[in-house]
């Protein structure tokens, strides 16, 4: 599928730059992972789109179940016409016989005047031709329409169930994430005074730990006291398989002090992310397919960076948790 083929190359990207390779690999990975994030919400849009579409169809379901009570109502009208203009025409029939029967003393007395009601007569019967060729019209054309109803019936009810199933696994998937940051937020109680905040945004759980639990400053080592809570979110990560996990890196606008191998804030925030994912997978049963490292220096702040407290806030590494699509990217794939 689309979604597992653009987690492979993320983590494609990410294996082969493990270590000191040049900043612009990072800016590809960051905007992959972007595009993920971007296919997610237009996903939900899709879904939005599909239920409008759903209410689009209602309402031409309704028009047209109008037009064919508009039809029905005229078919019987018409029929009722159809029935008048029969016995009218055997009330003719039998005025044309009469007329035969006396059509030779008629001729005899007054040609004009039987030419004349002939003519009428021939009159009468082609109007009633051309009446009952409309009338076949008419009905032909009510059916077009009762079959071009039940096909909007049949199609709206496909709609409707692949909406359902659509809500279903979105439902599904909105309990899975609220259970997960449940979990999440039990596990590390205790650390939330230490800059740690669990929360839900965009139908994923952000786990949000700031520097001063994780790192000294310019460091890409792990404190004991970060170790000590990445450890118990890997017990979670472990018992919940069916969740991939991202790690974003996050740095002040403070321009890196180079040295050694780290070049500049990009680097800095890229080494810790990969950090952390040594310490999840370190003595623990998770699938490393399911982790992604990446790092966004100084480019996606929460605060302003005006004063050193807001720099702080910036100098963060996010956790994000984002439950497995597949579901949803089957039912898309067959609409």
């Amino acid at each position: 599928m689309r979604a597992n083929s653009i987690y492979s190359t993320i983590l494609l990207i990410v294996t082969l730059t493990i270590g000191c390779v040049p900043a612009q690999k990072f800016r590809e990975t960051d905007q992959k992972l972007k595009n993920c994030n971007s296919e997610l919400e237009q996903l939900k849009q899709k879904q939005e789109q599909l239920t409008v579409e759903n209410t689009e169809m209602k309402q031409q379901l309704d028009r047209t179940s109008s037009q064919l009570n508009s039809l029905i109502k005229d078919s019987l009208a018409k029929a009722g016409e159809l029935d008048r203009l029969g016995k009218e025409n055997n009330r003719l029939n039998k005025i044309y016989a009469d007329l035969q029967e006396s059509q030779e003393s008629i001729l005899k007395g007054n040609a004009h005047e039987t030419a004349k009601l002939l003519k009428q007569l021939q009159a009468t019967q082609e109007d009633l031709k051309k009446k009952e060729e409309s009338l076949k019209k008419t009905e032909k054309t009510l059916d077009d329409k009762k079959l071009n109803l039940d096909n909007l019936t049949l199609e709206l009810e496909k709609r409707d169930v692949r909406l359902k199933d659509l809500e279903k696994i979105l439902f599904r998937k909105d309990s899975v994430v609220a259970a997960l940051r449940s979990k999440v937020s039990k596990a590390l109680l205790g650390f939330e005074n230490d800059g740690l905040t669990v929360k839900i945004q965009n139908g994923k759980v952000y786990v949000s730990l700031e520097e001063k639990l994780l790192f000294k400053s310019g460091s890409i080592i792990v404190d004991p006291k970060g170790i000590e809570a990445l450890k118990k979110l890997a017990k979670v990560l472990e018992q919940n398989a069916d969740i991939n996990v991202s790690i974003e890196g996050h740095t002040d606008n403070v321009p890196f002090k180079t040295g050694g191998n780290i070049k500049d804030n990009w680097d800095l925030s890229v080494l810790r992310g990969t950090s952390i994912i040594r310490i999840l997978l370190d003595g623990s049963d998770i699938d490393p397919k399911r982790l992604t490292a990446s790092g966004r220096g100084e480019f996606a702040p929460i605060s302003s960076n005006s004063s050193a407290e807001s720099r702080a806030k910036n100098r963060r590494t996010e956790i994000i948790l984002t439950p497995k699509l597949d579901e949803l990217f089957k039912i898309l794939e067959n609409n």
